[in-house]
């Protein structure tokens, strides 16, 4: 009979040793590996990379402070002449003012109608309280001399003056009144007033 042959002679010297198993060091990548890293180092996916990576950053990046409108310039009750009321008649960004018995009303949102080239055009940086209480918008409703007195509708009926006064109502809800308007020669006296009147304040301040 045939001597048996025991294939692991040192296991069976040393029953209690632990089975080990040496793995050969690799000494180069397998070729799946180098394949598949040269795959994703692609042109297209540096592209898609670098999108991402704005994306993220556009999305993350702090919002800018909110741009708040600009306030609207403060308009500054005033007393007009009829000729220093003229140049707010609209053309080209001035605002349009209209005189009605007295008071001044800012109709700049209504520049459709008062501006140039609108039905009340006429009316524009002028007083406007005879056009409006015979219902006629002819140049002929209008003050020539503007530096005389103010029309005091002395000659208007009662039907007339009740069409003025609904347009009076009109303007006074619509539109912000800005001023109240006199004649050259009333600003003239109001202005000679004021002028004594600060002098007499001066000297008694003085004499004190």
């Amino acid at each position: 009979m045939a001597d048996h042959i025991n294939p692991e002679p040192e296991l069976e010297q040393y029953p209690n040793a632990a089975h080990v198993y040496v793995t050969p060091a690799l000494t180069s990548a397998p070729p799946h590996l180098t394949s598949a890293s040269a795959s994703i180092a692609t042109p297209v996916n540096f592209i898609l990379l670098t999108l991402f990576v704005l994306l993220v950053y556009m999305r993350l990046r702090p919002a800018p402070p909110p741009t708040l409108p600009k306030p609207a310039q403060p308009i500054v009750f005033r007393t007009y002449t009829p000729r220093t009321l003229a140049p707010f008649d609209g053309t080209g960004k001035s605002p349009i003012y209209i005189a009605v018995r007295g008071n001044v009303y800012d109709v700049s949102p209504g520049r459709q109608f008062y501006g140039p080239g609108g039905p009340y055009a006429n009316f524009a940086g002028r007083d406007a309280s005879r056009g409006l209480a015979c219902q006629s918008f002819d140049e002929d409703m209008l003050t020539k001399d503007l530096d005389g007195p103010l029309d005091g509708l002395v000659d208007l009926g009662s039907e007339e003056l009740e069409a003025l006064a609904g347009w009076e109502e009109t303007f006074r809800g619509k539109y912000l009144r800005v001023g109240k308007l006199v004649s050259l020669q009333e600003l003239e006296e109001a202005e000679r007033k004021e002028a004594e009147a600060e002098a007499e304040a001066k000297r008694t301040a003085v004499e004190t």
